[in-house]
């Protein structure tokens, strides 16, 4: 549900790539990241880069049935990792069967509810 969101819902012109973290049975693997968003940046960048040489990314925690939002050490992770990487933002995908799936930016060490076109278009 989080992948289309992304792919088709944000309304980009360039689309984003989304990498997956699985473990060798197919379960999720370790570490914080569930899902990387990148896709490349067309932004003019000082020091000689030219358009589409930097990337954006996104890195997106993902949750589901009863599974309970990330513990406040799970978001000094998730802000750790974004600052490495350089990310645009942190988002937390949460999603209950038979609900729409809510998607949450993390703003300072609290979620807040957004659009997908806040963070993806």
């Amino acid at each position: 549900m989080t992948k289309w969101l992304i792919t088709y819902a944000g309304g980009a012109k360039t689309r984003w790539k989304l990498v997956e973290f699985g473990g060798l049975t197919g379960s999720e693997s370790r570490g914080i990241v569930d899902i990387l968003a990148i896709r490349k940046d067309h932004k003019l960048h000082p020091k000689g880069l030219k358009h589409g040489d930097c990337f954006e990314i996104v890195v997106i925690q993902t949750k589901g049935g009863s599974a309970p939002r990330p513990t406040d050490d799970d978001i000094s992770r998730l802000i750790r990792v974004s600052k490495i990487y350089r990310a645009k933002a942190v988002v937390l995908a949460e999603w209950q069967r038979g609900e729409k799936l809510h998607i949450h930016r993390l703003v300072g060490r609290k979620w807040s509810s957004c659009l997908p076109s806040e963070i993806f278009g």
